[in-house]
Formats: C-alpha cells, sequence, structure tokens
C-alpha cells in the first residue's frame, strides 16, 4: 500500500505541474504566434545595356564606346517576412542621380504595390559604362533623357519580375576578410614635397601618387577588408540570391573603349559557379555592392610597379575571383533562418552644398579665360573651373538627400547617396547595434564625394569642389541621422 504524500513532497509536485501547464500554454502561444509567418524572396536581373556609341565615363576626357565586352545589369532582391517587404536593386553604373532613382521606385511601386521608400537601389561605379547622369552632372529636376528612361523602366521591370519570383525562403548572412586587394589611395608624401590642387594652392595628401613613389611618406587613412554578405536560399536548399558588400572602389583594365560592368559582375558570375547555382529556374543572382570605398582602390602604392601590364580584365577577374573564395568559404559556415524581421526606416536629411564663393568664382572666369596654350599651375586647372562654373549655375545651395537603415534579423544595412570615404563606414560598423553592419555607398543618388571632416582638412582630390559636393560638416550629420534610424529598428 503505497505512502501518502507528504506536505512538502505535495507542494513541489504541485509547482511542477503548474510550471509543465504554464511551458505547454506559452509553447502554445508562441506556436500560434508563429502559425502563417513565412519568409519570402525573390531575385531576378534586368539588362540595362546601354547603345555602342555613347560616352564612356570615369575619366576626364570621356570617349564614346565601340564595344560591348560584357552586358550591364540592373540586380534586384526583394525580401517579405510576412509584415514588411523590401527591395534592393544594384545598378551597373558609376552613378545614378536620385531622378532616375525616384523614376524607378515610382514605377515599380505602381506595378508591385511596394513602397517607395522601401526599396533601396544603388550603382555599383564601374567606371565602363554609359553615363546614366545629366551631360551637366551637377543638374537637378531636368526630364530625364533618352537613356535614363530607359534605365528607370529596367530597374522597375526588375523590381516586378523579383516580385513573381517570390517563394518560401531562409535568409544568412555572414562577413569575410579579403585586405589584399583594398588600399587606401591617399597619401602623406615627404616632408618638403610640394602638392598642387588645380585651385592655385596645396594640398597635405595626394591621391594615387603613383606606383613605387620615392616621394611617399604613409598612408592618409586606413582600409576595411571585410566582405559582408547577405544570402537567401530556397527552403529546399537551393540559392535565390548573394548580396555582397566589399569597399573596393573598381578594379578597371578593360580593352580600349569597352563597355564592361568591371569586378562587380564577375563576382556575381563567379560565386554563382562556387555555389553550383547555374542555369537554375528561376536564375540564381549574385550581387557585389559598393562599400565605403571612396579613398579605397586596388593599386599597392608601396610596391615598384612589376613592368609587366596585365591582360585587358585579367585584375578584374582576379579580384573578383579571391573575393568569391573568401564568401563561399564563410557561406559554408552560416546558418540560415526560416525566419527574421525585416525592418527598414528611411529619412530625408536637409544639407548646404558647398559654396562657391566669390573668389573662387572670380579665379574660375580668369582660369576658363587664360589661351590653351598658357603655362598651367595644374594639369586640371580648367577641367575644375568649368565645374565650378556649372555648380554656381546649377547645383543647389541647400538639397535634401535620402537616407536608408534596415535590419534584417542582426544584420544592419546603411545606405547613402555618396561616394563614401572608409571611415565613415567603419564608424557605422562600430556604433550601430546591429552586427553585422555594412554600408552600401552610391544609394538612391549621387552627391560625390563623402569625405571625413578632418580629410577636409588635407585637401586633396576627393576634398576639391566639383568632386566634393556637399558641406564639410556632412559626414558627422550623416553617421548621426543613420545611427537615429538603426535604433529605431531595434
Amino acid at each position: 500500500m503505497s505512502q501518502p504524500l507528504s506536505f512538502a513532497t505535495g507542494r513541489r509536485l504541485t509547482r511542477f505541474v503548474l510550471i509543465v501547464v504554464f511551458l505547454l500554454l506559452t509553447s502554445g502561444a508562441g506556436l500560434a504566434q508563429s502559425e502563417g509567418r513565412q519568409f519570402l524572396a525573390g531575385a531576378a536581373t534586368s539588362n540595362i545595356t546601354p547603345w555602342i556609341g555613347g560616352e564612356i565615363v570615369g575619366g576626364f576626357s570621356p570617349q564614346p564606346s565601340i564595344h560591348i565586352h560584357d552586358e550591364l545589369h540592373a540586380r534586384c532582391l526583394v525580401l517579405d517576412d510576412g509584415q514588411t517587404r523590401i527591395a534592393f536593386v544594384v545598378v551597373d553604373s558609376v552613378a545614378v542621380p536620385r531622378e532616375v532613382f525616384d523614376e524607378a521606385r515610382r514605377q515599380a511601386s505602381e506595378r508591385t504595390g511596394i513602397p517607395p521608400n522601401r526599396m533601396l537601389m544603388s550603382a555599383t561605379h564601374t567606371h565602363s559604362a554609359t553615363s546614366a547622369r545629366y551631360p551637366n552632372r551637377y543638374a537637378v529636376n531636368l526630364p530625364l533623357n533618352e537613356y535614363q528612361q530607359f534605365l528607370a523602366r529596367r530597374i522597375a521591370d526588375g523590381v516586378v519580375r523579383a516580385v513573381n519570383n517570390l517563394r518560401p525562403a531562409r535568409v544568412g548572412w555572414g562577413v569575410g576578410s579579403e585586405p589584399g586587394q583594398v588600399f587606401n589611395r591617399r597619401w602623406f608624401m615627404k616632408p618638403g614635397t610640394e602638392i598642387r590642387n588645380p585651385f592655385g594652392g596645396t594640398d597635405k595628401v595626394r591621391m594615387n601618387p603613383g606606383m613605387g613613389n620615392p616621394d611617399l611618406d604613409r598612408p592618409a587613412g586606413p582600409v576595411d577588408p571585410e566582405i559582408s554578405f547577405l544570402s537567401v536560399q530556397g527552403t529546399d536548399g537551393r540559392p535565390i540570391a548573394l548580396l555582397a558588400n566589399y569597399s573596393l572602389h573598381y578594379v578597371g583594365g578593360t580593352g580600349p573603349l569597352e563597355i564592361s560592368a568591371d569586378y562587380f559582375a564577375m563576382f556575381a558570375d563567379r560565386i554563382q559557379q562556387l555555389l553550383n547555382a547555374d542555369r537554375q529556374d528561376p536564375p540564381f543572382v549574385g550581387i557585389m555592392s559598393n562599400g565605403t570605398s571612396g579613398n579605397i582602390n586596388n593599386n599597392d602604392y608601396s610596391q615598384q610597379p612589376s613592368g609587366e601590364r596585365p591582360a585587358p580584365y585579367e585584375r578584374m577577374r582576379k579580384v573578383a575571383d579571391v573575393v568569391a573564395a573568401e564568401v563561399f568559404k564563410v557561406y559554408r559556415t552560416i546558418k540560415h533562418h526560416d525566419w527574421v524581421p525585416l525592418k527598414m526606416e528611411q529619412t530625408e536629411l536637409k544639407l548646404k552644398s558647398r559654396e562657391v564663393t566669390a573668389d573662387l568664382l572670380q579665379w574660375a572666369k580668369t582660369t576658363m579665360a587664360k589661351p590653351d596654350d598658357a603655362p598651367k599651375y595644374h594639369p586640371l586647372e580648367k577641367a575644375y573651373a568649368q565645374r565650378v562654373l556649372q555648380i554656381h549655375e546649377s547645383y543647389p545651395r541647400e538639397l535634401s538627400i535620402i537616407l536608408q537603415a534596415l535590419r534584417i534579423g542582426d544584420l544592419g544595412i546603411a545606405a547613402i547617396p555618396a561616394e563614401v570615404f572608409v571611415e565613415i563606414g567603419l564608424e557605422l560598423k562600430e556604433k550601430s547595434p546591429f552586427q553585422p553592419t555594412f554600408t552600401i555607398s552610391l544609394a538612391n543618388g549621387w552627391h560625390g564625394y563623402l569625405p571625413t571632416v578632418e580629410h577636409h582638412k588635407l585637401g586633396g582630390y576627393e576634398t576639391w569642389i566639383g568632386t566634393n559636393l556637399l558641406e564639410i560638416e556632412a559626414a558627422p550629420k550623416i553617421v548621426n541621422t543613420l545611427l537615429q534610424l538603426f535604433g529605431r529598428l531595434q
């Protein structure tokens, strides 16, 4: 015959039963909350290749293209967590003005229902494409020209197709490192080295000082070797898309006057091969976005020139291969989640533009009036005199720029419409509440370079008015605004 339970034993048993009931109830509530919660993803590309004969941008003397080496694309990715739907677009272009992206967003929103402020559109910064900007790059709010209209429509088509391809998906993210392909391109020179600028003055640093220059002292800033990426795959494990981000300006080294998407497209092709995602239906979409690379390129100026000129496209392919290999290595270690929350915040920040002072305006007029064969203080003085006059005539004294912050699970993404210095990206990574975090540059418009305040004091190409358009205090204002947006996503 069993013994009666003691009071203490009965109390412990009652507590145990209550705990079990509580766990069952809360578990049931959790299951109820997750019912119908499904993560969706879809990706697509749109061909945006311009016709042969358009001027190739990227230099001070654009020339008409004579050949297309590889097609240009708008690479699109749409994500949906059941409550929020967002779209990414990365365009093979040196820069796309806000007016084009705004028109693309308008068309895409009308056809898909995705709100315009839930779309992040950016350019890769390939230097071997026909310009998507106005002939006067400082003009604003003009009617779109023929290629701009074509580009806006094709971007919208890509978003529509990505929505058409939505299917149940899982999402993951990771961070690799490839320090061998990124170098700070701004250098301090040895004491006594004169560094002239086009405006009749001198700078403290030089951009692209030349391989093995004996007057080199030290780089004027750091690099960011990280390759951050977002991976999306179907619930069957087949890859849907991979969006990567690397702080490398571009690579270059094309054939003469040939259109190319640079290493960005070669990375997309290579990562598709590594993921064994070729010839899928719908097709896999690899995407490389431009990070904070305003002062970063692929040249190690501390080394002596090798004397061997790489074959066209050789360096691009090498960079694409090593970066894709690093992403693939990390990809094999990451976890893909069945569901994560999507959140996105957008705001418009009002900033002043760089001031064209009376003295600067007079310098520009005097310089443009000089005979072409007159002695030059700087080889680019007339180019920048013309830019100063165009800014004075066309660029607004105050403007509003789009800033965006996104959260995908624990991943944070910032978007800035400029060629952003690496120090700014590193600061956002350090201070963001989300880990990892990366920044997509040239997003939702183009407003020149974005140096830090400290770099403005050093001068150099990226700080010259004409390549730099926003007020000197723009960087800290942009960083503070983005950190506030990240705070709203928590």
